[in-house]
């Protein structure tokens, strides 16, 4: 037995790394008497973070509690893989610190389902979230095992990954190679591997205490770990990938990169990631610049060059302006650089033996409990974008399903100030943007009006001031500003919730707490953002809830991903229309006395032929 020694919180903890059968039997021995006491923490020690890949590995397995760890070397098999599959199957409950991960690590490589491991689990990251779901860089504590257990354990708790970052580079590994190179017996290695759970365990009672002492109901804990294990389901089942499509998309990509890159140097522009170059050529152009930023140089980021290739955020033409070729060349350049190798090579880079991806799905992912989607980030692409959708493709037989809610923000906004002009018109079936635009410009009210309404309405939902509506519509700013008074005074009751709710937090500790509970810590420099934190943390819980209604309506094995306000399915197409209807049921429910509805569009084989692919 090889033992190792550290201190917590003053405490001297004991770490032990069997090498025997008789070793092992004290692991089981030790398992018995602690599965009594409480629940065990559990976690494992892999060759990386792609648990999909050809040659990923499962390395060690270890469990411990407050005082005590074992780490099992499952990569040597025989008896050390028998003890840990035996002590999976006997712990009734876990603490688990980011649990998908261990799940999916568990159910792939070691034959332990997530079906079987999600029940028993409580994930230590979910309840952090649910504290405070602020990074650092927020003002949070963050949801990271390290900055918790400093906070609520000890100060000086070991960063296990830095300490064996500056081991793998002592051994001539780097921070990609060293989790597949250290040796398994390195001490090092051992030792915090097991500290992870002893520091998962300390922590996990305190994180309980405190979500009963600010009154998170537990009802909302049960459903956070019920989304986990929804998404993790559906990471596993990935998505198909056409593989020979994308190595084509690929040199597409790098061409056009080249092309406009080109173009920008015709300009004087020879490094399209330099602001300095791009915005002395634009000025040089007869373009006036007047954002800057933090360092006092001018901005020239993404926002800006839309508005001067007279594009939305959406890339929608705006037909303000005449456009700016450069600023064009340089947007289409980066991005076609970026999709190239954020989709396309990391398509490649992940596809797994059968021909799938598998995104990363976190299911409690920004301060308002949204979803992302990581490796790649599908939920970045541009709503208009049928290119690299073209690349994930339905079952063989299937196609491709996507139900999306109607005005889903919206409507969100409407039930929670309670606007009454707005659930009149969500009530009667009529258009919100056409209907607003008529309140605030009478009937004769032009596309240009709606636009503008639409944009002052997203604006109060997402949180942009006038300078974001006006660049995002391409309306001048005296129209936004004269268009944002008009709406406060046909919905007066969205300036009074905001106000109330700001009054609220002021009250409670700069917390908003949600329609479904979730505490949503504000910034006292942008108190007015309440508005976007309640509507964007209720549109989430809407489609959580939606999604444990199509899991209940036996639609899980066809889910694939959330985006944004979407569910994407790959359901039989002799079957699409019928298990279409069914998710739109699973998606349609009240809120406050406001009807949500979804619409699912029936596509093709490939997610791009739902935004116009013909595949």
């Amino acid at each position: 037995m090889r033992i190792y020694r550290h201190n917590v919180a003053g405490e001297t903890v004991t770490v032990y790394v069997p090498q025997d059968e008789r070793d092992l039997e004290r692991f089981r021995d030790w398992v018995l008497t602690a599965r009594t006491r409480g629940p065990i923490a559990l976690d494992t020690e892999t060759t990386g973070l792609d648990v999909f890949g050809a040659s990923y590995r499962l390395r060690t397995v270890q469990f411990g509690d407050e005082r005590e760890a074992w780490v099992i070397h499952w990569e040597r098999g025989g008896a050390f893989r028998t003890s840990a599959l035996w002590a999976l199957e006997v712990i009734e409950r876990f603490r688990i610190h980011n649990a998908p991960f261990d799940w999916l690590v568990l159910d792939r490589h070691a034959g332990v389902s997530l079906e079987s491991l999600a029940p028993r689990t409580v994930d230590t990251k979910l309840l952090a979230g649910l504290v405070d779901p602020r990074q650092p860089q927020e003002g949070g504590i963050g949801t990271g095992l390290k900055p918790l257990s400093a906070y609520y354990v000890d100060p000086t708790a070991p960063d296990t990954q830095g300490d064996l970052t500056a081991v793998f580079r002592s051994l001539g590994l780097t921070k990609a190679t060293g989790w597949a190179g250290i040796d398994l017996d390195h001490p090092t290695y051992n030792l915090y591997a097991g500290l992870d759970v002893i520091l998962t365990s300390r922590i996990a009672p305190v994180l309980a205490a405190e979500l009963s002492r600010l009154g998170v109901r537990d009802v909302l804990v049960q459903y956070e770990h019920e989304i986990a294990r929804i998404c993790a389901v559906m990471q596993r089942k990935g998505m198909i990938l056409d593989e020979d499509y994308v190595r084509t998309l690929s040199g597409l990509l790098r061409q056009e990169e080249d092309e406009y890159t080109k173009v920008a140097a015709r300009y004087g522009v020879e490094n399209v990631n330099s602001t300095r170059q791009i915005a002395e050529a634009l000025i040089g152009m007869g373009e006036t610049l007047t954002e800057r930023t933090a360092s006092g140089a001018l901005k020239v980021d993404k926002a800006v060059l839309l508005a001067l290739a007279d594009m939305s955020m959406q890339w929608e033409r705006l037909n303000t302006r005449t456009p700016n070729p450069l600023a064009d060349a340089v947007l289409r350049s980066k991005r076609a650089g970026k999709w190239c190798t954020a989709y396309a090579d990391t398509f490649l880079e992940t596809v797994d033996e059968s021909g799938r991806i598998h995104p990363f799905i976190n299911s409690m992912q920004a301060r308002t409990g949204r979803m992302s989607i990581t490796r790649p980030a599908l939920q970045t692409l541009p709503s208009s974008d049928q290119m690299v959708r073209r690349a994930l493709l339905a079952e063989e037989g299937h196609v491709m399903v996507s139900t999306d809610f109607a005005a889903v923000e919206m409507r969100v906004l409407a039930a929670l100030a309670d606007v009454k002009r707005m659930k009149e018109a969500i009530s009667t079936g009529q258009d919100l943007h056409d209907f607003t635009a008529r309140l605030v410009f009478g009937e004769g009210f032009t596309k240009a009006h709606r636009k503008l309404c639409k944009g002052v309405g997203f604006g109060k939902v997402y949180g942009g001031g006038s300078a974001t509506i006006a660049r995002q519509t391409g309306a001048p700013m005296d129209d936004v500003q004269r268009a944002i008074a008009a709406y406060d005074r046909v919905y007066p009751e969205i300036k009074r919730a905001s106000a109330r709710w700001q009054r609220e937090a002021y009250q409670s500790g700069m917390v908003h707490v949600s329609a479904t509970g979730r505490r949503l810590p504000l910034d006292r420099d942008r108190t007015y953002a309440v508005v976007n934190y309640a509507c964007q943390s209720a549109a989430r819980d809407v489609l959580g809830q939606s999604m444990l209604n199509m899991e209940e309506a036996g639609l899980l094995d066809y889910m694939r991903l959330p985006i944004h306000d979407e569910v994407l399915c790959s359901v039989p197409a002799n079957e699409a229309a019928d298990i279409a209807r069914e998710i739109e049921r699973c998606m349609t429910f009240d809120l406050f006395g406001v009807p949500i509805e979804a619409e699912a569009e029936i596509g093709k084989r490939s997610w791009g032929s739902l935004y116009g692919a013909d595949y």
